[in-house]
């Protein structure tokens, strides 16, 4: 049947044509943003995992800043502890030439004093972006964003390089005793005592009177100029802890670095993990509860927990001191400098073995965010030749549309003939 009133095939003609209409658009939109997906629309799910990829791409890009300055932070240091070691040589080559009786040991020991200043002065300026890894301020660890890592559930966590700066302290600064509380001299725990509880309390920080010891954290020792005199610990000083002291044992000594901002429950964590890390007697147990070590001697004998601290003491102190102008004096100078020359080496491969360590993740981060946009690319870029071949296929689809409605419309005209 025919109607004039319903024109079923050019209805049909019109919803093909715009549904062409409508691929065309979208393969036109494909083209002029070279992406497949560009909205929520167009695939939700896919489009959220794009987007969370893409967020953690430019997680990423920030970690491969933060590592590049890690990085130039690393190879200054470097560079530094190389050059103090060249220059511990040529002072052990004048300690050498001082061995000998018939020299000038004055002009020696001159010669001597003005190395030591460029010694001093390269640590001192050794430093990028505030930061030295040499002259002991930065304490016994330094900390780099690395990676952020998203667990199959969805939450992110940072991880870090942790950088061991406890033995590239290569400043000539001598230490002093610091004197403790009294609580934390000495901590006896007896034959089977379980849980003897060594508190936090104990210890005293400088305050930025000097005077005071009343402080809670420690403060940046480059707050004090060294010619106060104080009592309590200030970042830089080393607390010491000599774990199972007997009268036949000298126990094991493990030592932690005090950091500003530490408190006193940071340094009974740091000595911890020294005690830990040192490999204390499995029959002893020792663990931070937050506010106290727990120590429980199951070892059958009394032993104690003895508690020392120093000024911050740099691994070239004895090069302030450094006298050759006697035999003696050079016999001594000679065991000194070949000690210090030991430690910068050891300060250098140290530092050159962690920057090794962020150059190989910082490359690593670079090959990631590219993997990452790669896959991003996958699921959200369009594939243009498909859209070229799928363009012309719609381009004529469009045509014939359109000749298939004027067609479909001119079906009501051939009625007239029906009434002639």
């Amino acid at each position: 049947m025919t109607s004039i009133l319903t024109n079923t095939s050019s209805m049909n003609a019109l919803q093909t044509l715009k549904n062409t209409n409508m691929n065309l658009n979208k393969t036109q939109q494909e083209i002029a943003s070279g992406k497949s997906i560009g909205s929520a629309r167009d695939n939700a799910a896919v489009w959220a995992i794009s987007k969370v990829m893409d967020s953690d791409v430019k997680g990423f890009e920030q970690i491969s800043n933060s590592l590049a300055l890690g990085q130039s932070t690393m190879a200054v240091a470097r560079n530094a502890s190389e050059s103090i070691t060249d220059l511990l040589t040529d002072i052990k080559g004048l300690v050498v030439s001082a061995q000998e009786e018939n020299v000038d040991r004055a002009k020696i020991q001159t010669d001597i004093g003005r190395l030591r200043e460029q010694v001093e002065s390269i640590v001192g300026s050794a430093q990028f972006n505030g930061l030295n890894l040499i002259d002991g301020s930065s304490g016994t660890q330094v900390s780099l964003l690395s990676s952020l890592n998203r667990s199959s559930t969805g939450p992110v966590t940072a991880s870090n390089i942790n950088i061991d700066t406890s033995s590239t302290n290569l400043s000539l600064a001598a230490g002093s005793a610091v004197t403790l509380d009294g609580a934390l001299g000495t901590i006896t725990a007896t034959n089977g005592t379980t849980n003897t509880a060594i508190t936090a309390a104990g210890f005293n920080f400088s305050t930025a009177d000097y005077a005071a010891t009343t402080g809670t954290v420690a403060l940046d020792s480059g707050e004090f100029t060294g010619t106060e005199t104080w009592d309590s610990l200030v970042a830089g000083d080393r607390v010491t802890m000599n774990f199972g002291v007997t009268a036949t044992s000298t126990g094991t000594p493990v030592s932690y670095t005090v950091r500003e901002g530490d408190t006193g429950s940071s340094i009974l964590t740091g000595l911890v993990a020294e005690v830990e890390a040192a490999g204390v007697d499995s029959d002893v147990g020792i663990s931070f509860d937050g506010t106290s070590i727990l120590v429980d001697n199951q070892t059958g004998a009394d032993f104690d927990i003895t508690f020392t601290a120093s000024r911050g003491e740099g691994g070239l102190s004895a090069l302030t001191n450094l006298d050759v102008s006697d035999s003696a004096s050079a016999d001594q100078a000679l065991i000194d400098i070949e000690n210090m020359i030991d430690y910068s080496i050891n300060a250098a491969a140290s530092l050159g073995s962690a920057e090794k360590r962020v150059d190989i993740q910082a490359d690593f981060v670079s090959k990631l965010v590219d993997s990452f946009k790669a896959g991003i690319g996958t699921l959200v870029d369009a594939d243009m030749e498909e859209a070229s071949a799928r363009l012309q296929a719609l381009q004529v689809q469009q045509q014939l549309g359109v000749q298939a409605l004027s067609i479909a419309n001119q079906t009501p005209q051939q009625l007239l003939s029906l009434f002639r």
